[in-house]
């Protein structure tokens, strides 16, 4: 069923003969715009050469926006890749390490291409590692989840200590720490590229190899 000319498209009160009357005053927008080709219906028939230029223009955004989102998630994808070639070798740091908490909190970065690696605890403070409130760790990593990338953190000076001020996304693991004591890994990242959100299980993975050297 057609809509009427005059019928009102939406709760603002425009309608159909007012988009008209705006396209048919500029009849330049849609070509300053390729992108709203993706949500707007073809014609059902062709009529004439400038429908037909209509229709491919509507296939040539369609194109483009494919070729974008692949191109996208292949960088993500290697984005993702150099993160974890690193966190394998910041876990070969951790074996040769005579100090595991000073090779995450002062190596780490570096290996990792971030800001800063921290440890807390909630049940000890200790050289490298700052004593965190009770029910921390339960509150930022709820039952199920060990890991996450956070791309709008919260809470940066308790995890981040000096560094909070550059974080603009970090990454959380839960330590599986000798006796149970909740302790946590903060990885911040001063940047976007430095933390790429498809590296949450290298960054379990970080997790994990610290419990793992810390019960050695």
């Amino acid at each position: 069923m057609k809509t009427p000319r005059n019928s009102t498209l939406s709760r603002s009160g425009i309608t159909a003969a007012q988009v008209e009357e705006y396209l048919r005053a500029h009849p330049d927008f849609l070509a300053q715009r390729p992108e709203l080709y993706l949500v707007l219906e073809p014609p059902q028939r062709v009529h004439g050469d400038r429908m037909a230029d209509h229709m491919a223009a509507m296939l040539a955004a369609a194109r483009v926006h494919l070729r974008e989102a692949e191109a996208e998630g292949q960088a993500a994808r290697g984005r993702a890749q150099g993160f974890a070639d690193r966190a394998a070798l910041a876990v070969l740091a951790l074996l040769r390490a005579p100090d595991v908490l000073e090779c995450v909190t002062q190596e780490w970065p570096q290996i990792l291409g971030v800001r800063c690696c921290h440890i807390g605890c909630e049940a000890t403070q200790r050289r490298y590692v700052h004593r965190l409130p009770a029910g921390t760790v339960a509150d930022l990593l709820p039952p199920g989840r060990d890991a996450v990338i956070r791309l709008t953190p919260i809470q940066l000076p308790l995890l981040h200590r000096e560094s909070a001020p550059h974080i603009v996304r970090d990454a959380l693991a839960r330590i599986p720490a000798p006796g149970g004591q909740p302790m946590l890994l903060a990885i911040g990242a001063a940047s976007a590229e430095e933390l790429p959100t498809g590296a949450v299980e290298s960054v379990l993975f970080l997790g994990r190899a610290v419990g793992a050297a810390l019960a050695r």
